[in-house]
């Protein structure tokens, strides 16, 4: 009898669940209790958040706060030394006086610059590249580029060829025409012109140059060579009158 009471196999299944109802039945009762720490324990820490407070006070944490809440409030009022700008600004407009300095230099002076071309006319003009020839090194040198001017003199009537470089207005060439001299064509080219000049004061003193002059087109050197012999023979008839007397 006692063995078959033991036996899993012959037990009553009736009885199993009533057992299984107290198993549950007593695991829950841990829940419960776990819910009501958790309350109790949610109420304890409202005093520990309270001791954290206090603490950051201790450190400085409340006055921070404080301060800032001041800092804001006084954001709005103007700080005494912008209430004092203020008062200067004012005082200034007040006060502003009226100098006047003379000035050192007057840039309404205009300064005469003489070029010895006052007394002359301007009979022709036209743009350019000249060049001079070196004994030394046997080959030519560009004197500049600008325009070639033929000028008569208002009063004796003479020509003389002058040319001023671009930008610097230095002087290149600067004769008279006179009857000696001679306009070849340049080798290879229908617009140069290659001539002799005894007395070329470009430089200062008077020295005898071979110039050559290159002009854009053929018909522009032609017209340069109908003005320079125009104004070689006028200068003629005037250089003979002056030898006769």
């Amino acid at each position: 009898m006692s063995d078959t009471a033991a036996d899993p196999k012959t037990q009553d299944p009736t009885t199993a669940p009533a057992e299984e109802k107290k198993v549950e039945a007593t695991t829950e009762e841990p829940k419960a209790t776990e819910d009501i720490k958790k309350e109790e324990g949610g109420e304890a820490a409202k005093p520990a958040t309270a001791t954290s407070d206090a603490v950051f006070s201790m450190f400085g944490g409340g006055p921070k706060k404080e301060k800032k809440e001041e800092e804001d409030e006084g954001a709005d009022e103007p700080s005494g030394s912008s209430k004092k700008k203020d008062e200067g600004e004012g005082a200034a407009d007040e006060e502003e006086v009226d100098v006047h300095f003379e000035p050192v230099v007057h840039l309404t002076e205009k300064v005469e610059v003489k070029t010895n071309e006052e007394q002359e006319e301007q009979t022709f003009k036209m743009r350019a590249k000249l060049f001079k020839f070196d004994r030394e090194s046997r080959e030519w040198k560009e004197r500049g580029t600008g325009d070639v001017r033929l000028l008569k003199h208002k009063e004796n009537g003479k020509t003389r060829l002058v040319m001023r470089r671009d930008k610097t207005l230095k002087v290149c060439a600067n004769h008279y025409i006179v009857p000696d001299m001679k306009l070849s064509p340049n080798v290879g080219s229908d617009r140069s012109w290659v001539w002799n000049a005894a007395a070329d004061v470009s430089e200062g003193e008077p020295e005898a140059q071979t110039l050559a002059i290159r002009f854009a087109n053929s018909e522009n050197a032609n017209l340069f060579k109908e003005a320079f012999e125009k104004a070689q023979e006028e200068n003629e008839k005037l250089f003979a009158a002056a030898g006769s007397e």
